[in-house]
């Protein structure tokens, strides 16, 4: 008889803007002024978010593939 405990739990496809904010080490202003920039961009700028209601949310794999930009050492550096 398979268990609860059998399989993890899968990741939510979205999280809350201030999720996101820790996850990436921002603040949560700015990441919620990021997630409207991208409302107000459709997209193209800012956090990639979308409206549920009220709620702010943004899509996990979005985050994913903001993080493999920086993979390998490709993070801009200021002279």
């Amino acid at each position: 008889m398979e268990t609860v405990t059998d399989h993890p739990a899968p990741e939510p496809l979205f999280i809350g803007v201030e999720e996101a904010a820790h996850l990436l080490g921002i603040s949560r202003s700015f990441a919620y002024d990021m997630a409207h920039l991208s409302l107000a961009t459709d997209g193209a700028e800012g956090l990639p978010a979308i409206r549920l209601g009220r709620r702010l949310l943004i899509r996990r794999s979005a985050l994913d593939r903001l993080a493999g930009r920086f993979d390998g050492g490709d993070v801009p550096v200021s002279p």
